[in-house]
């Protein structure tokens, strides 16, 4: 089983991503749950999601706390949340940001396997808006190799309706662009 979880802030997509991501999975016949971790938090306050993705069942319902792989939806999180807490020996952690592996890992102290990916540049560019969930979905798959590329199409579309292009597009760019 592998354990995913999302840092962000409330409204940029965290919630959205995980659960965008067990789609993903189940569509593939994998076992899959995707749940968020807030208490009475508003808009731009620090949240947690988590994914479990498994191909067996999944009999745990409990919040995510040894994460193989950490995503960082708003890389202001990594001054205020030790995002590697728990995470796994070999563990992964993906971060929005514009700044190389090496000068993140010097600025923040991170040992993990870093993927780094500048989001909200993409989101910005591809879709007008900094909300990075979609982006960095592109990275997740890409790095961890949980889902198949393509098995995100169709969740996209449920999720995003007309908007699915920018979503879509954004998604690939962060697919390309991810450095790990």
């Amino acid at each position: 089983m592998i354990e995913i979880r999302f840092h962000g802030r409330g409204g940029q997509g965290a919630v959205t991503s995980a659960e965008l991501l067990a789609r993903a999975a189940i569509d593939e016949g994998k076992y899959a749950q995707a749940f968020p971790s807030f208490g009475p938090e508003r808009r731009g306050a620090p949240v947690m999601s988590y994914a479990r993705i498994s191909d067996h069942p999944i009999k745990t319902r409990e919040k995510v706390y040894h994460p193989d792989i950490a995503v960082v939806l708003d890389p202001t999180i990594l001054k205020i949340v030790d995002v590697t807490e728990g995470l796994k020996p070999g563990g992964l952690v993906i971060v929005n940001t514009n700044k190389s592996k090496e000068v993140l890992a010097a600025e923040t102290g991170i040992k993990a396997r870093l993927a780094v990916v500048d989001a909200t540049k993409i989101a910005i560019e591809s879709m007008g808006m900094p909300i990075t969930n979609t982006v960095m979905l592109g990275a997740v798959v890409k790095v961890a190799n949980l889902v198949k590329a393509d098995s995100l199409i169709e969740p996209l579309k449920e999720r995003f309706g007309k908007i699915f292009e920018k979503n879509y597009t954004a998604y690939k760019r962060a697919f390309d662009e991810v450095v790990s």
